[in-house]
């Protein structure tokens, strides 16, 4: 069985920074896209951030410049550092591997910006 265990998250001032990280365990053979979305309270979920098996990265307009997304194959992990956040960037972040046609989701971390 496959688990996405997320850690990193927590409480920030504006302008700080945050560092999450997703670790896939279990039986997986690759990950083939990793995928962060955010999702804040009463509004939809956005995707952040994408990186493909070959590090290809893509931003949401809101995050560029400021977000780095990152992944260790042989780890089977994918990072998110988070710069100058601001008190919109407060969310429940997740990620998301794709890999073989399967999806597998994170529990999810809490990030709090406070002004």
């Amino acid at each position: 069985q496959v688990q996405l265990v997320e850690s990193g998250g927590g409480s920030v001032q504006a302008g700080g920074s945050l560092r999450l990280s997703c670790a896939a365990s279990g039986m997986i053979f690759g990950i083939d896209f990793w995928y962060w979305y955010r999702q804040a309270q009463g509004k939809q979920r956005e995707l952040v951030a994408t990186i493909t098996s070959g590090g290809t990265t893509n931003y949401a307009d809101s995050v560029k410049g400021r977000f780095t997304i990152s992944r260790d194959n042989a780890k089977n992990t994918v990072y998110l550092q988070m710069n100058s956040l601001k008190p919109e960037d407060t969310a429940v972040y997740r990620c998301n591997a794709y890999s073989a046609g399967n999806d597998y989701w994170g529990q999810g971390t809490q990030v709090t910006v406070s002004s």
